[in-house]
């Protein structure tokens, strides 16, 4: 009797250890979850809320048990929340996994050298577009410029005779040429006339001053400084005047004017791409300057200018007899009153008619092409006479 209450008992243990020692989910009268198919517990959750209330399992029976399943549930979720990785934050399509934002942070800091070399960018990354076939030529002839690729217009446009020549100059030099849409062309220059020739090149900034040596030309030289012009096709109309009729050295105000962007390129029809253009911070200390080294500074008025110390003169009867600075102020404002100090003379356009009201002066572009033709040409024929026997 006694033995056989032992064994009884000891077989108990036994199945009871074996119940524990089963996952979680296994836990529970089975016979009973096999009355809802998977997809009648999903469609009707109130039918599946009293399915799991009419059969409650073996361990809300027993007390014991179902503490020791809650804490076993208790260490296996705080367990999985620390290891899982939501996987709609890592993984992509295919199961490719992707680092999170704040992980690729803690990864760059760890690997300076890897931080750096990321965030660095590409030569290529700061090219700009220069559009046109002059502009483009002279890119690619001029060498001021690194040139990374060609871009052609397809179609009959590339067999015209000034696009195949600018095809065959990039072809020598080894750049990559391309053809593209008009539409894509159109967008690269922001609706400008590119004539179906693009070139993707680095950009093109103004020299410092004092990197060269003050060379200059034969004969008395003329320097052009600009002050504050900030149209783009201003400023591209006076480069090409200025290389035309053989201006010096062309120095402009860095503060408040216009970069030499492939705008200014187009409008001057490629000279900005071979005339050496000079940016400087203070114009009027180096005009100062300047005039201690016995050069003479002038500068510009409208038609009809206000009253001033300093005397005006028409540019026709002005003669460059020495060193010459000219100075052009902006489209609006003209010279700032700081330039003006340090001027010995004013130069003017007089108007061919009595004008109306409101219409004082010239276009910059146009007035600075005026005032340049008549300076250089008198000044021209001065050393010519100067140098015969």
């Amino acid at each position: 009797m006694w033995l056989s209450s032992y064994t009884h008992q000891h077989k108990f243990v036994l199945d009871w250890c074996r119940k524990l020692s089963r996952p979680v989910s296994s836990l529970g009268p089975p016979a009973e979850t096999s009355h809802l198919s998977p997809e009648d517990r999903n469609r009707d959750p109130a039918v599946r809320r009293r399915h799991r209330g009419s059969n409650p399992s073996t361990a809300s029976r027993h007390p014991a048990v179902a503490e020791r399943i809650t804490d076993h549930k208790r260490s296996f979720k705080d367990k999985s929340s620390k290891n899982d990785i939501p996987p709609s934050q890592n993984h992509g399509r295919g199961g490719v996994f992707k680092v999170s934002s704040e992980l690729r942070k803690l990864s760059l800091e760890d690997f300076p050298a890897d931080k750096e070399r990321q965030l660095r960018p590409k030569q290529e990354d700061t090219a700009e577009i220069v559009f046109g076939i002059a502009p483009c030529l002279l890119a690619l002839t001029q060498g001021r410029r690194k040139v990374y690729q060609l871009l052609v217009k397809d179609g009959d446009t590339s067999l015209r005779a000034s696009v195949l020549s600018v095809c065959e100059e990039a072809h020598r030099r080894g750049v990559q040429v391309s053809r593209v849409s008009k539409k894509d062309l159109d967008k690269m220059t922001s609706g400008g006339v590119h004539q179906g020739v693009c070139l993707r090149a680095s950009p093109l900034n103004f020299l410092t001053f004092d990197s060269e040596s003050d060379t200059s030309g034969h004969g008395v030289p003329l320097w052009l400084v600009l002050e504050r012009i900030q149209d783009p096709m201003n400023l591209g109309a006076i480069l090409r005047s200025a290389y035309f009729l053989g201006v010096d050295r062309v120095i402009s105000s860095l503060r408040h004017s216009c970069p030499l962007s492939p705008v200014v390129s187009k409008a001057s029809s490629g000279v900005m791409e071979a005339m050496r253009v000079y940016g400087c911070d203070s114009l009027e200390d180096m005009l100062r300057t300047k005039v201690k080294q016995g050069w003479q500074v002038v500068g510009t008025v409208g038609a009809d200018p206000e009253a001033s110390r300093i005397p005006v003169t028409p540019c026709s009867d002005f003669q460059v007899t020495r060193p010459t600075m000219l100075l052009v102020g902006s489209e609006g404002e003209g010279l700032s009153g700081k330039l003006l100090s340090v001027c010995q003379t004013l130069l003017t356009i007089p108007a061919g008619r009595d004008l109306a009201p409101g219409i004082e002066s010239l276009n910059v572009s146009v007035a600075t092409g005026i005032m340049l033709h008549s300076l250089l040409t008198k000044s021209r024929c001065l050393s010519q006479k100067e140098s015969r026997p």
